[in-house]
């Protein structure tokens, strides 16, 4: 499951560390990690090579804490539709896939950064690939665990039928393949819910 989940915007006055990581996370995602040189970042941020190595022991490193921030963001928005929807487990799944597919307009433009980011970074002991990977992995336990809460029949194969649209939808919208991807999202997920929910429980709640 990806977004378009971003950092508050660029600020002049921003310390040095934080204007690396912004400098980086606009070049990255415009251009791509292997075309953006260190020394593009710097010039960027305003800052010299010298002082982004004061940071980041390496580019490579620099790469995975941006990937860091970018999968918080991500994780914040499953904090948000708890908070949001306490007790309400449906609810929340929907919220998580109403986030996803308000997300794709940015997406058709810029991309996924983790989409991208694994495109360009194959060898599977790159720091930031660990960093997608462990996301990934945290991200598919609490999406299990909110269609355990919500009854479902068969949370596993619930949660990962899910994860299929929600990832789908994003790589759809990057190459341009479906439109309407939003709502067809929203309507592909209502249905998986409607479908593996217990023949023991209530009437499925409205979407609101």
């Amino acid at each position: 499951m990806e977004a378009t989940a971003r950092r508050p915007g660029r600020v002049a006055k921003l310390p040095p560390r934080e204007r690396i990581l912004d400098a980086a996370e606009e070049l990255f995602q415009s251009e791509g990690i292997r075309r953006v040189s260190v020394q593009a970042i710097a010039e960027r941020a305003e800052t010299t090579k010298m002082a982004i190595y004061r940071h980041f022991e390496t580019k490579d490193a620099l790469v995975a804490e941006w990937l860091r921030i970018v999968a918080a963001d991500y994780q914040a928005a499953f904090d948000r539709v708890e908070a949001e929807h306490p007790g309400r487990h449906r609810e929340q799944i929907l919220g998580l896939a109403r986030f996803i597919a308000e997300g794709l307009p940015a997406i058709s433009h810029r991309g996924c950064p983790f989409i991208n980011s694994l495109a360009e970074l194959p060898d599977r002991s790159h720091p930031a690939r660990r960093v997608i990977e462990e996301h990934k992995a945290r991200q598919s336990r609490r999406l299990v665990g909110m269609c355990a809460e919500a009854g479902l029949t068969d949370p596993e194969q619930a949660a990962a039928e899910i994860t299929f649209v929600l990832e789908g939808a994003q790589v759809s919208t990057q190459n341009g393949s479906i439109d309407q991807a939003g709502d067809r999202l929203m309507r592909t997920v209502e249905g998986i819910l409607d479908r593996y929910r217990s023949r023991l429980g209530a009437t499925p709640a409205t979407t609101g």
